[in-house]
């Protein structure tokens, strides 16, 4: 993750339960930031109207590379649902999916996700790469990004300038 993170205007409708959840999310990325000085990234996994998975970034505080928020998101609800598999579930996090995090989401089956900034480096939901809608792949995700964006921006931008 880095400082180049970018505010777009929403490219898809949001409902009020989206705003409601991207909300949470951004709380999740304020906890790892102020809690666990981790870069401030949250996710929140929703199934059936129902929280079923909380992730924000820990990489650092586990000495895990991939314990990105959506990792830890999709963790904490395959575990709570003993199923590996999310079908039609939606992630709602604060920065554009990486490739990890995009294959990760396809794997389980996740049906949308829905993100706030976008990563022009290393983005898979559009900015970089076409992972969670590539054909190539057996399961596609619908994406919707840009809500909050300006917010969960800030936040990241904030964080990098203070450590530098």
């Amino acid at each position: 993750m880095n400082e180049d993170v970018i505010a777009v205007d929403p490219i898809a409708a949001f409902s009020v339960d989206d705003m409601l959840h991207m909300r949470r999310a951004l709380q999740l990325a304020e906890h790892a930031r102020d809690a666990e000085n981790e870069v401030p990234v949250g996710a929140v996994l929703v199934l059936d109207g129902d929280i079923v998975g909380l992730g924000w970034n820990r990489n650092i505080t586990l000495h895990d590379p991939t314990a990105h928020a959506e990792i830890q998101a999709l963790r904490a609800a395959g575990e709570k649902l003993a199923n590996h598999r999310l079908s039609g579930a939606t992630l709602y996090v604060t920065l554009e999916p990486c490739s990890m995090c995009a294959m990760a989401m396809i794997h389980a089956r996740v049906g949308r996700v829905v993100y706030g900034a976008a990563d022009p480096k290393t983005g898979a939901a559009g900015s970089v790469f076409d992972t969670l809608v590539s054909e190539k792949h057996n399961h596609r995700v619908d994406v919707g990004g840009g809500l909050l964006a300006e917010e969960s921006a800030t936040l990241l931008r904030q964080f990098f300038r203070a450590r530098r």
